[in-house]
């Protein structure tokens, strides 16, 4: 597999799949928003969105398996599977803000092998594949190096079907809030793990995510230098719902707050 050949025509995938959830922004009303729960919106734009990407996606490795938000397409155990989340930030998108993005991962025999994440609003483009650095529009990016909490902006999402667990959350917001120079919610699980990876966060955490939020982020901070784990330091951070990235510098600090407030006990 020529990973590089194959990551440049995803990124053109994100790239024109950007262009039009832009243009679709400008004709958008309320009577085009559908709630698939609470706080869980959709337009015809994800669905849209989501169709072309798979078609596209199918005409580069055909027989491939995928795991996408709106169901357009499946998974069987097929060698190669794609993760996609085609808007990422429905809510932001709806309300004319910013950041929401295009989030393409591939998984080849279950192990991550390339990440593309395009921030529509700014035009930035976030990539990796198997054995690449991670860019951003060309150049190179690595995650941040401070190691102190208090030189560190954190990144996180808030639960928005999920609400068990808010007041463990909610103490672990108010940990970072006093110990570090802040929390940053952007609505955009793909864009923050992307951020993760250019060093504007130190660190990122979440739960109640799936696996196409996060699967090109993941890779993508991965190929920048950072880790990632779930709440209890293990590798289930995919279909497991939860995620802590950080910087190699910053990690370990990080996650012990986590895990002290969020961890399941076994």
């Amino acid at each position: 597999m020529d990973y590089k050949n194959l990551c440049e025509q995803v990124m053109q995938i994100a790239r024109e799949t950007g262009s039009f959830i832009r243009e679709e922004r400008k004709k958008i009303t309320t009577d085009d928003v559908k709630i698939k729960s609470a706080a869980s919106l959709v337009t015809y734009v994800d669905k849209t969105a989501e169709a072309r990407i798979v078609s596209a996606l199918k005409k580069l490795i055909p027989y491939s398996g995928f795991v996408a938000e709106e169901g357009t397409a499946g998974s069987n155990n097929e060698k190669y599977t794609w993760f996609v989340d085609p808007l990422d930030g429905t809510t932001n998108f709806i309300h004319g803000i910013f950041p929401h993005s295009v989030s393409i991962g591939l998984a080849e025999e279950n192990k991550l092998v390339l990440g593309v994440v395009y921030e529509v609003g700014a035009d930035e483009l976030f990539y990796a594949w198997k054995g690449s650095p991670a860019f951003l529009n060309g150049n190179e990016i690595k995650v941040a190096t401070a190691i102190n909490p208090e030189d560190t902006l954190i990144g996180t999402g808030f639960p928005y079907y999920d609400f068990d667990r808010v007041e463990d959350y909610i103490s672990v917001m108010k940990h970072f809030m006093k110990t570090t120079r802040g929390l940053r919610r952007f609505g955009s699980a793909a864009v923050d793990l992307s951020y993760v990876a250019c060093g504007r966060f130190d660190g990122f955490y979440e739960h109640a995510l799936h696996a196409w939020d996060v699967a090109a982020g993941v890779f993508i901070v991965q190929q920048a230098g950072g880790k990632i784990s779930d709440f209890n330091g293990g590798n289930n951070w995919l279909f497991g719902g939860e995620l802590v990235a950080a910087s190699s510098t910053f990690y370990e600090s990080f996650y012990q707050v986590i895990h002290q407030h969020l961890g399941r006990k076994i």
